[in-house]
Protein backbone atom coordinates (compact mmCIF):
# COMPACT_ATOMS: atom_id res chain seq x y z
CA UNK A 1 0.00 0.00 0.00
CA UNK A 2 1.48 3.29 -1.16
CA UNK A 3 -0.08 6.74 -1.24
CA UNK A 4 1.43 9.44 -3.43
CA UNK A 5 0.97 13.20 -3.40
CA UNK A 6 2.62 15.45 -5.99
CA UNK A 7 3.52 19.09 -5.56
CA UNK A 8 5.61 21.77 -7.21
CA UNK A 9 3.72 22.30 -10.43
CA UNK A 10 3.09 25.75 -11.76
CA UNK A 11 3.70 28.23 -14.53
CA UNK A 12 7.18 28.72 -15.91
CA UNK A 13 8.66 30.36 -19.00
CA UNK A 14 10.33 28.34 -21.70
CA UNK A 15 13.93 27.70 -20.78
CA UNK A 16 13.17 27.84 -17.09
CA UNK A 17 13.27 25.18 -14.42
CA UNK A 18 10.86 23.55 -12.05
CA UNK A 19 11.18 20.85 -9.42
CA UNK A 20 8.36 18.45 -8.75
CA UNK A 21 8.08 16.52 -5.51
CA UNK A 22 6.23 13.36 -4.67
CA UNK A 23 5.57 12.43 -1.07
CA UNK A 24 5.10 8.71 -0.61
CA UNK A 25 3.57 7.06 2.39
CA UNK A 26 3.53 3.37 3.16
CA UNK A 27 6.06 0.87 4.39
CA UNK A 28 6.44 -0.67 0.93
CA UNK A 29 7.93 2.51 -0.55
CA UNK A 30 11.49 1.18 -0.65
CA UNK A 31 10.42 -1.89 -2.60
CA UNK A 32 8.68 0.02 -5.37
CA UNK A 33 9.85 1.25 -8.69
CA UNK A 34 9.18 4.99 -8.81
CA UNK A 35 8.37 7.00 -11.88
CA UNK A 36 6.93 10.13 -13.37
CA UNK A 37 4.41 10.20 -16.16
CA UNK A 38 2.67 13.07 -17.86
CA UNK A 39 -0.43 13.70 -19.89
CA UNK A 40 -0.75 16.70 -22.15
CA UNK A 41 -4.11 18.02 -23.34
CA UNK A 42 -5.51 15.77 -26.04
CA UNK A 43 -2.71 13.23 -25.70
CA UNK A 44 -2.23 9.91 -23.97
CA UNK A 45 -0.27 9.57 -20.78
CA UNK A 46 3.41 8.91 -21.38
CA UNK A 47 6.45 7.86 -19.41
CA UNK A 48 8.82 10.65 -18.42
CA UNK A 49 11.40 9.12 -16.11
CA UNK A 50 11.79 6.55 -13.40
CA UNK A 51 13.98 4.65 -10.98
CA UNK A 52 14.02 0.88 -11.17
CA UNK A 53 12.92 -1.26 -8.27
CA UNK A 54 16.02 -3.35 -7.63
CA UNK A 55 19.02 -1.63 -9.17
CA UNK A 56 18.11 2.00 -8.66
CA UNK A 57 18.98 2.75 -12.27
CA UNK A 58 17.32 5.75 -13.83
CA UNK A 59 15.53 5.83 -17.16
CA UNK A 60 14.22 8.69 -19.22
CA UNK A 61 12.06 9.27 -22.22
CA UNK A 62 14.03 10.49 -25.21
CA UNK A 63 12.11 13.74 -25.16
CA UNK A 64 13.40 14.70 -21.71
CA UNK A 65 16.78 13.00 -21.45
CA UNK A 66 19.47 15.53 -20.60
CA UNK A 67 16.92 18.02 -19.31
CA UNK A 68 15.09 16.17 -16.54
CA UNK A 69 16.54 14.34 -13.57
CA UNK A 70 14.72 11.96 -11.26
CA UNK A 71 15.96 11.29 -7.75
CA UNK A 72 14.84 9.83 -4.45
CA UNK A 73 15.34 10.59 -0.79
CA UNK A 74 14.63 7.29 0.87
CA UNK A 75 14.86 8.66 4.40
CA UNK A 76 12.08 11.12 3.60
CA UNK A 77 10.27 8.73 1.26
CA UNK A 78 10.28 11.41 -1.41
CA UNK A 79 10.87 11.30 -5.12
CA UNK A 80 11.73 14.35 -7.20
CA UNK A 81 11.73 15.41 -10.80
CA UNK A 82 14.07 18.28 -11.60
CA UNK A 83 13.04 19.80 -14.91
CA UNK A 84 15.42 22.14 -16.70
CA UNK A 85 15.33 23.84 -20.08
CA UNK A 86 11.59 23.50 -20.15
CA UNK A 87 9.76 23.68 -23.45
CA UNK A 88 6.12 24.49 -24.19
CA UNK A 89 5.67 20.86 -25.24
CA UNK A 90 6.42 19.86 -21.65
CA UNK A 91 3.10 21.36 -20.60
CA UNK A 92 1.11 18.57 -19.01
CA UNK A 93 -0.27 17.13 -15.84
CA UNK A 94 2.56 15.24 -14.20
CA UNK A 95 1.84 12.11 -12.20
CA UNK A 96 3.96 10.33 -9.67
CA UNK A 97 3.64 6.57 -9.75
CA UNK A 98 4.93 3.53 -7.89
CA UNK A 99 4.75 -0.15 -8.55
CA UNK A 100 6.31 -3.35 -9.76
CA UNK A 101 7.99 -1.94 -12.84
CA UNK A 102 8.44 1.25 -14.80
CA UNK A 103 6.03 0.09 -17.46
CA UNK A 104 2.81 2.01 -17.14
CA UNK A 105 0.94 -1.26 -16.68
CA UNK A 106 3.31 -2.19 -13.88
CA UNK A 107 2.57 0.92 -11.87
CA UNK A 108 0.14 0.03 -9.10
CA UNK A 109 -0.19 3.38 -7.34
CA UNK A 110 -0.76 6.84 -8.76
CA UNK A 111 -0.91 10.34 -7.43
CA UNK A 112 -3.58 12.76 -8.57
CA UNK A 113 -1.17 14.86 -10.59
CA UNK A 114 0.24 18.36 -10.62
CA UNK A 115 -0.06 20.75 -13.55
CA UNK A 116 3.02 22.16 -15.25
CA UNK A 117 2.48 24.95 -17.76
CA UNK A 118 5.37 26.21 -19.86
CA UNK A 119 4.80 29.47 -21.67
CA UNK A 120 6.56 30.44 -24.88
Amino acid sequence: QVQLVESGGGLVQAGGSLRLSCAASGSAYSRQAMGWFRQAPGKEREFVGGISKNTGNTYYADSVRGRFTISKDNAKTMVYLQMNSLKPEDTAVYYCAAGRSLDENGMDYWGKGTLVTVSS
